[in-house]
């Protein structure tokens, strides 16, 4: 992988994980028309710099995530429904992975579904801005239907948030906060089993030989690949939200909706061309 290859897949990242609009889908087909689907290290890029997008998040809000232990109980009970879930189905969500065309048909079904959500929930008066733990709660199992591939973490969330009668910019945010627990534990977990080939025993027992064996597997170009992916993907992240945080709140989700069913059908077009198409 190029290092203009890496900034144009780290753009993607930034601008995509907590737009509704399903980062994956939007990696399969820029990963594909390059020609790096196939390779092993870009499954590891694509997995890694999640960490530059995640930072964005508590760099942007700092002051919630200091702010009580409130916050960090009911981000818990938000996320514990995908970390159980996500364990117990692990082989099945990996087996969906497999499927492109998964992604695609996710892709147009939730496009449709953005089309009609500002009319299904309109906000009322007093809306809940500060989600409960049943909140919390409701919101983290909606959060478990983006284990389906391209359905979108962020639009899944974010929906769960408007059941609650929540704004759209509590919703938004809630699921800005959910992303990095969620994320950061999907990211760490798949970056030591799956590329690393390291057990998180091997880690908290701190096996130096074993990690130093697994970290000497990247090459020094790479780790430099890896470490423009992360920035770039951090600062683009941070605009990514601020912009979607301000649009959402005066226009909703529908452009949102239409892009996505876009997406879907460039993804299927692809396939029919007879393009290979891998997720990453």
């Amino acid at each position: 992988m190029s290092i203009w290859q890496a900034i144009i897949l780290a753009i993607i990242e930034g601008l995509t994980e907590f737009l509704p609009v399903s980062s994956t889908g939007h990696m399969v087909i820029a990963s594909s028309l390059m020609g790096i689907s196939a390779f092993e290290f870009t499954k590891m890029f694509t997995v890694t710099i999640q960490f530059g997008a995640i930072l964005s998040v508590v760099v942007l809000y700092w002051k919630r995530f200091i702010n009580s232990v409130d916050f960090y109980q009911k981000l818990l009970v938000a996320v514990i429904p995908a970390l159980a879930i996500g364990f117990v189905l692990k082989d099945y969500v990996d087996a969906m992975l497999e499927r492109v065309e998964v992604v695609a048909i996710s892709l147009l079904l939730g496009g449709v579904i953005l089309i009609f959500v500002d009319k299904w929930f309109k906000e009322k008066e007093n809306p809940v801005t500060t989600p409960s733990y049943k909140n919390a709660l409701i919101i983290g199992l909606f959060q478990c239907i983006a284990m389906i591939p391209g359905v979108s973490r962020s639009a899944s969330s974010i929906i769960g948030g408007l059941t609650q009668n929540m704004t759209r910019k509590a919703a938004a945010e809630f699921s800005f906060f959910m992303a990095v627990p969620t994320m950061l534990a999907a990211a760490t977990y798949s970056v030591l089993k799956d590329l690393l080939h390291l057990e998180i025993s091997d880690v908290v027992k701190l096996d130096f030989p074993k990690i130093e064996k697994a970290l000497s597997s990247i090459t020094p170009q790479e780790w430099q690949v890896l470490a423009i992916g992360n920035v770039v993907a951090f600062l683009v992240a941070m605009a990514a939200i601020r912009f979607f945080v301000g649009f959402l709140t005066k226009y909703g989700f529908k452009l949102f909706g239409y892009y996505r069913i876009v997406v879907g059908l460039v993804i299927l077009l692809l396939l029919g061309l007879g393009i290979e198409i891998k997720i990453v």
